[in-house]
């Protein structure tokens, strides 16, 4: 581990992750398992997640699988219930399931590609937020980080379904963040810019993507990492953010600046 790296002690505490078995999402899962924590990973590739949690299981973490499509509510229901069901509470986390569909011109994009994009990106998040708050609700504490992205920031051509889930994502944040605010439990949203995850990798390898010019279209002039985001997600569940609630932050190297 970097040195400079801030380290948690998140010892005898729950955190949930979704889109957990790989990226950003197992990045914080392994980050969230190393500073002491119980983790629970969803993700809808049961055999993905499976071997995630039995990655950390094998080092000595607490780790619980859960297949779990965010786009069905009584999937990710079940999932956080399962979830203090096994380890008796819930105190973080951090919604990140999410999909970007292929560039496509607003004008001949479907209303079936639409309405998915919108169902696992921004409903799934709702959804999952939904089901954390009644438990966190009751125990009167938590944190909540939702998954937005740049692209909930900014609008960029041929994106406007993602860009318009990655927007509702922080309205949502906000709002409830201020629902919450007086019980205990803080709510935000993470903006990841261009980060080299495998679906990234997807996107540079079918042409969607140019890494040369992702790279110096941002201020640091590369990608980001998966862990670079699982520590943003880190410090925002964390009581150093105890007075941060309701922001969407940008971990985007300068994107958004410009």
């Amino acid at each position: 581990m970097n040195p400079k790296t801030p380290t948690y002690d998140f010892t005898g505490q729950v955190a949930f992750i979704t889109g957990a078995s790989s990226g950003m999402g197992l990045a914080t899962a392994r980050a969230f398992a190393e500073a002491g924590a119980a983790v629970a990973l969803a993700d809808i590739d049961e055999k993905a997640v499976t071997a995630a949690a039995k990655e950390l299981t094998d080092h000595g973490y607490q780790a619980l699988a859960l297949v779990c499509d965010v786009t069905v509510e009584d999937q990710i229901a079940a999932a956080v219930d399962r979830t203090v069901d096994t380890f008796g509470r819930l105190d973080m986390a951090y919604n990140n399931a999410g999909i970007m569909p292929p560039p496509t011109d607003a004008a001949d994009e479907s209303a079936d590609q639409f309405d998915r994009v919108q169902d696992i990106n921004l409903r799934g998040i709702w959804a999952s937020m939904k089901h954390e708050l009644r438990h966190m609700r009751t125990q009167g504490s938590g944190a909540i980080v939702n998954c937005s992205s740049l692209g909930g920031l900014v609008g960029n051509p041929g994106r406007a379904a993602y860009h318009a889930s990655k927007h509702g994502v922080i309205g949502l944040t906000k709002s409830a963040a201020l629902e919450y605010g007086t019980r205990g439990i803080r709510i935000n949203a993470v903006c990841p810019g261009t980060i080299s995850t495998p679906m990234v990798d997807a996107m540079v390898d079918g042409g969607e993507l140019n890494r040369t010019q992702a790279e110096t279209g941002q201020a640091i002039h590369r990608l980001g990492t998966a862990d670079e985001i699982a520590q943003a997600v880190l410090w925002l569940s964390s009581p150093g953010a105890s007075y941060v609630t309701g922001i969407a932050l940008p971990v985007d190297g300068g994107y958004t600046a410009q």
